[in-house]
């Protein structure tokens, strides 16, 4: 499946291109009549939907928006980002999102997972920078390494054309429903699964039932707790007492192939790069880890 770069889907210009970022903001002086000193014009930027629109319902404001306009980050949102009451209650991210979306109506609780984090990643870079700096440990010697990641050097996973799928894992055991669900032929039971995609509600639940049962010191079960927020149905089932006892009980080759091409499905901000570590020398590729540095860089 062809990705698109940043510079062709997010907008991020090219080397030596001029944008809003090589313009000063704009400042007014105080019109007559204004008691305002100063006026500030603060610039907005549409960032493309890595969902194109497509999984929204017909009354989303969202339904088959390819884009999202938001503001640019202000010292507004830096106080956001430093509510001690927001971070503790693990909802600081999402305020920041809605607090920076121009149109209102749209909720980030609404939010489909992988436009929420396109989001994150084009406010991260007009607010603070496209280099991100941050403490990453070598698998292969477990030694720490301060490294440089480039925010710019991402790809868009935009939805996946079932026909022009070549992944055996996909093609032939996957279809679409008009609804925007997906049926997934899993291959040791050989049911079919519907899912759907997760948004920002579903995983605000999911930490709030594994914080619950951190805090009562219960078996946590993040793996299942996210099948059963996805999973729609079991082979025609939506009886959700059932789908609980089949998901927990699902043979493991079935649930790596539900979790492997689940994420395949998932549109999505694809944020891996080149790690190589400067003690032993070791190369691979890593997910940009998200740490207390992405949005408190001088933390």
């Amino acid at each position: 499946m062809a990705r698109k770069s940043n510079e062709e889907r997010l907008g991020f210009p090219r080397a030596g291109a001029k944008d809003s970022a090589d313009v000063p903001p704009t400042i007014v002086g105080n019109p007559e009549g204004s008691t305002d000193i100063l006026s500030y014009v603060n610039p907005t930027e549409l960032v493309d939907l890595p969902s194109e629109g497509k999984f929204y319902p017909e009354e989303h404001p969202l339904h088959n928006q390819t884009t999202v306009e938001i503001r640019e980050m202000t010292a507004k949102q830096e106080d956001i980002l430093t509510s001690k009451s927001l971070i503790q209650k693990g909802v600081v991210l999402d305020r920041l999102i809605q607090s920076v979306l121009v149109d209102k109506t749209i909720k980030v609780e609404d939010l489909l997972t992988g436009d929420k984090n396109a989001i994150l990643i084009a406010l991260r870079i007009s607010g603070y920078g496209a280099e991100y700096e941050t403490q990453v440990t070598c698998p292969a010697c477990d030694e720490s390494n301060k490294y440089l990641f480039d925010l710019t050097n991402s790809n868009l996973t935009p939805p996946i054309n079932l026909e022009e799928c070549e992944d055996e894992r996909v093609k032939g055991n996957v279809t679409a429903s008009p609804g925007g669900h997906y049926f997934i032929t899993v291959p040791r039971t050989g049911v079919s699964i519907e899912v759907r995609l997760l948004n920002g509600r579903d995983e605000r639940r999911i930490v709030a039932t594994q914080e619950m049962k951190r805090k009562k010191k219960l078996p946590e079960n993040p793996l299942t707790e996210h099948f059963k927020t996805f999973v729609m149905s079991v082979s025609g089932v939506e009886d959700k007492v059932q789908i609980s006892k089949f998901l927990d009980l699902m043979p493991a080759i079935d649930s790596r192939f539900l979790r492997k091409v689940y994420a395949q499905l998932t549109p999505n901000i694809d944020l891996t790069q080149e790690f190589v570590c400067e003690n032993c020398n070791h190369e691979q590729e890593m997910e940009v880890p998200f740490t207390t540095d992405f949005f408190w860089p001088d933390a």
